[in-house]
């Protein structure tokens, strides 16, 4: 926030501007002065909340100069209600506070009893208590309330920072005074912290958790005796509070709870925006969705900073250390965010990925599900990158750097392999020609004899190694009833690296759907593509269309189909040919003629020695007209 505009409003007479000029000048002025100040602007300054600017604006309760006050009212970021003396004072629930409540504003009051020099009979404790704490009790938008003195200058520099303080650092999104507690608003907020800064996730900050937290939030350590009194006051409040291992969950917040209780909430605030926190305690778009350009032709994959903290989180929460994250220690992973992306509900994790005997998601798995993530929907990666703590590199704050952008991939028909590291492959075939077998084989799922149809899209992702032992993650989409959609999408196309075709070897009526593929979709053809014949453990059948499969894969000069089974353990082999096909498309091009051999590079070198050889008789002759 650049300004701060605070409308000081009040009966005349109560000293409103009075104590305008004693901030300004620093000083009372026994001197009449107007009975409405023109608008004072005070530049930011050391001590200022924020750095803001500060407008202060003086008013008057005439009734002839309403419309002025309304439109100064809602033009405020506060409001200071100033009162003097009894009547004042009962014009503040009478009168003032509905007033407000009339307009609709909807911004923060400072109650302030000035003139306090002029009351012997009451201490400040006892004005508070009897004047104050009631209109505060029946108004909700009051923030705070202070008594002043402009002749005295007592709190006069004070109820201004207040105002300042009410717009910067608001207690209202945090703390609800009639209730006495933290709002859930800011305890879900304050828990995400906890989570971030519970580096061994013990449930304890220890130590130096506590001291690492110190020197981020408020950039300098914690005396030993400071640390040591934080402790005692939570102690105080949980007796049963194991405070050797260090600072659970419910002490920090019952410690952030007393910085609320005593007026200290620009602390709570300055702890929520270093965490990236809005007034509304929302997390800032531009840290959850900062900006990332992908070409054309491009995509997104994780960087090895990416895949180094997903691995140190999956290590960090298997608590059992048996190699997989059951329920409990998902949900405990994903605590300080929405829950589990959108995305992953859609492909029904962690069915999509690697996971053990008992269900649970692997290392593997993870790594490979976060891939499929990052490939589809960067912006959901770096959104969760956020949530979970991810740390940037010193001088790179943004979470851009667990990320990398690949070259965008053309599709060449010479042998020119793609910087890919994660692959999209469409199965597409008839029903029941063992797609979902397939799939199920992939992530290393037993046969299942019991057809059932695919209806919504499927995917299942999971690493290859190809020969040389370069590493990619593949994936694989079944795109069910949605196959006649996504095929007429010329963007889900550009998107996808290889096709692989599968048909029933035993089915004869099999292969004639892949044939009308080809006639439906032209665009098919441009794609790189593999063709499977499946069920080859069972008798191979003739098939009942224009052209058998061999024939067919001849004309279209692709390659001849693979014969494999789900139920052969070389069913590996058909991963690494189609991720070896995705990562060098060349491979798997369907071409509808011969093409030319690709003559670039000859016809580079006899120009060169031409142009070598015209120069160096420029230069003969040169020297031999000179001689």
């Amino acid at each position: 926030m650049a300004t701060v505009r605070i409308c000081v409003c009040g009966d005349d007479g109560t000293g409103k501007s009075s104590l305008i000029t004693s901030l300004v000048k620093d000083v009372f002025v026994t001197n009449k002065i107007q009975s409405v100040l023109p608008q004072i602007t005070i530049p930011p300054s050391i001590g200022t909340p924020e750095n803001v600017t500060t407008t202060i604006v003086d008013t008057s309760a005439e009734p002839q100069e309403r419309n002025t006050l309304r439109k100064e009212i809602r033009k405020s970021n506060v409001i200071l209600l100033v009162y003097s003396d009894h009547y004042s004072y009962e014009r503040v629930a009478l009168f003032w506070m509905p007033y407000f409540r009339s307009l609709g504003v909807n911004v923060p009051v400072v109650l302030c009893a000035n003139k306090s020099d002029t009351t012997t009979n009451a201490n400040t404790a006892q004005v508070v208590e009897d004047e104050m704490l009631p209109v505060m009790a029946e108004f909700k938008e009051i923030d705070s309330c202070i008594r002043t003195s402009a002749r005295e200058h007592h709190n006069v520099n004070e109820v201004f920072f207040l105002c300042q303080k009410a717009v910067t650092h608001p207690i209202a999104p945090l703390f609800d005074s009639k209730e006495g507690i933290l709002k859930p608003a800011c305890v879900a907020a304050l828990n995400r912290i906890f989570y971030l800064n519970d580096k061994d996730q013990d449930g304890y900050l220890n130590d130096q958790e506590m001291q690492d937290f110190q020197v981020r939030c408020f950039e300098k350590p914690l005396a030993p005796t400071d640390l040591e009194n934080i402790k005692m006051s939570i102690s105080r409040a949980s007796p049963n509070s194991n405070m050797e291992r260090g600072v659970d969950q419910k002490g920090f917040i019952h410690l952030n709870k007393i910085f609320a209780e005593k007026g200290r909430h620009e602390t709570i605030w300055l702890i929520l925006r270093k965490y990236h926190y809005t007034d509304s305690l929302s997390l800032k778009d531009s840290f959850l969705h900062p900006k990332l350009d992908i070409p054309e032709f491009a995509s997104a994959e994780l960087s090895p900073a990416g895949y180094r903290f997903f691995v140190d989180l999956f290590l960090l929460f298997d608590k059992d250390n048996d190699g997989g994250l059951n329920d409990n220690e998902l949900n405990a992973l994903f605590a300080p965010t929405p829950g589990l992306p959108s995305h992953w509900l859609d492909s029904n994790f962690p069915a999509s990925t690697v996971r053990n005997e008992a269900g649970h998601i692997t290392l593997q798995g993870w790594l490979a599900q976060w891939s499929m993530t990052t490939f589809v929907s960067p912006a959901t990666t770096l959104s969760y990158l956020a949530y979970l703590g991810f740390e940037p590199t010193p001088g790179k704050p943004s979470t851009t750097t667990a990320l990398k952008i690949t070259k965008p991939r053309k599709r060449r028909r010479r042998p020119v392999r793609t910087e890919r590291n994660v692959v999209l492959c469409y199965v597409l075939g008839s029903p029941s020609s063992g797609k979902s077998s397939i799939l199920d084989a992939f992530l290393n799922r037993p046969f299942d004899h019991l057809y059932r149809p695919t209806i919504k899209p499927r995917v299942a992702v999971n690493s290859v190694e190809l020969p040389g032992g370069k590493q990619c993650y593949l994936i694989l989409e079944e795109l069910g009833e949605l196959e006649p959609a996504i095929l007429e999408n010329q963007a889900k196309l550009d998107a996808c690296d290889l096709l692989c075709y599968t048909y029933d070897s035993s089915d004869p009526d099999s292969f004639s759907h892949i044939i009308n593929l080809h006639k439906k979709y032209p665009a098919l053809s441009s794609l790189p593509s593999i063709c499977t014949a499946l069920k080859a453990d069972l008798d191979k059948t003739t098939q009942r269309c224009e052209k058998q499969p061999d024939e067919y894969a001849q004309l279209m000069n692709m390659n001849a189909p693979v014969h494999v089974s789900v139920t052969w353990h070389s069913i590996s082999e058909l991963f690494v040919t189609l991720a070896e096909a995705a990562t060098d498309p060349s491979k798997a091009f369907p071409k509808s003629e011969e093409e030319a051999p690709d003559r670039t590079g000859v016809w580079i070198a006899v120009g060169a020695t031409a142009c070598a050889v015209v120069a160096a008789g420029m230069i003969w002759r040169r020297t031999w007209y000179v001689g």
